[in-house]
């Protein structure tokens, strides 16, 4: 089979000059290997589609927080048609189905024409859920809804989300205007600011203008947002969590930025009892018990379906051309990115 292969082990040594994914060639290569066998409790996916995250430009680059493999294909979820179970009650019951799936540690990357992942972490897909939002239905969605519901514990209204535009933010946008919430989003571009209004934001503020600061901290007294889930990590965070009220909590759960934040006030942790955490879907996954991991997944499944939900496509890049095209697609705002077997 084809795969977009890992080229080195473990973290990077040197800090890059952009986290940006301006360049394939320096960590993957195509290459043709072995299809893989299933072992018992597994099963192998012909896979149809692959997405493209964030967290996959960071992990090729070795900057994720979990240490990469060299020729074990990249890509941390898709989907596609289990084709051949390792054996098992339950993981044979599986063959045939069309299943959403991530790549678990002990199997491989979805970048190829074939993965191998654990039965235990497949979703079998409803009808009406198309390949582009089941090749994208776990990292995106799931951490969507996980993090909404950090916001529905604090009580407040009002949030704030950094990388606005992004899939996973225009998904969060779309379930906290049906449920009554006013979400903040910070963007780069004017041009994202009335589409996010339409989808539900209650205020889109640009980053970049000379009048960002001026906006943010009257807005942040008058609305007292208490929860901030940032995918961004940088300087700019830092002063979104200063311009918070009492008791706000700043979520990390991504750096888009390789900027290192200053806390501008750390006396703010005391006086005003403000805290930072982080989020990992994965850990998140672990912790829930199996009714709050269904009742997600199933509620993803039927917003998709039903059409509330819709993954944006930027490209389907063909695995023969990534390498080539899938940089300068990752560079076009507003959409994702995916790449499909030839």
């Amino acid at each position: 089979m084809k795969a977009l292969l890992q080229k080195h082990d473990g973290y990077t040594r040197e800090k890059p000059d952009s986290t940006v994914l301006s360049d394939m060639g320096p960590w993957v290569e195509l290459a043709e290997i072995d299809t893989p066998e299933p072992a018992e409790g597994q099963v192998r996916i012909k896979v149809s589609l692959a997405s493209i995250n964030p967290s996959d430009e960071m992990f090729i680059q070795g900057l994720y927080g979990q240490p990469r493999q060299k020729g074990r294909p990249a890509g941390f979820e898709g989907v596609g048609v289990i084709e051949a179970s390792g054996g098992g009650q339950f993981a044979d019951s599986l063959v045939g189905q069309r299943v959403a799936f991530a790549a678990g540690p002990n199997g491989s990357g979805a970048w190829a024409d074939y993965a191998i992942t654990d039965a235990a972490g497949v979703i079998p897909l409803i009808e009406g859920v198309r390949d582009e939002d089941g090749a994208a239905m776990i990292v995106n969605p799931l951490t969507a809804l996980a993090m909404f519901d950090i916001v529905k514990e604090v009580g407040e209204k009002s949030f704030i989300i950094t990388a606005g535009a992004s899939q996973l933010c225009k998904l969060m946008i779309k379930v906290a205007r049906d449920e009554g919430y006013e979400p903040i989003a910070i963007v780069r571009r004017d041009s994202q600011i009335d589409m996010l209004k339409e989808l539900g934001a209650a205020h889109v503020l640009n980053c970049e203008s000379d009048g960002f600061a001026a906006d943010l901290y009257p807005l942040c007294r008058s609305a007292k947002p208490r929860v901030f889930l940032d995918a961004v990590a940088n300087n700019q965070s830092a002063q979104i969590f200063d311009a918070m009220p009492n008791r706000a909590r700043w979520v990390i759960y991504g750096k888009l930025d390789d900027e290192l934040p200053t806390i501008m006030q750390p006396g703010q942790m005391i006086f005003m009892m403000k805290q930072i955490e982080g989020f990992w879907l994965t850990r998140w996954m672990q912790e829930k018990d199996m009714g709050e991991k269904m009742g997600a997944i199933q509620k993803a499944q039927q917003l998709f379906a039903s059409g509330e939900w819709q993954t944006d496509v930027t490209a389907i890049v063909p695995l023969s051309q990534a390498m080539d095209r899938v940089p300068e697609e990752l560079a076009k705002p507003n959409g994702k990115v995916f790449i499909k077997p030839d």
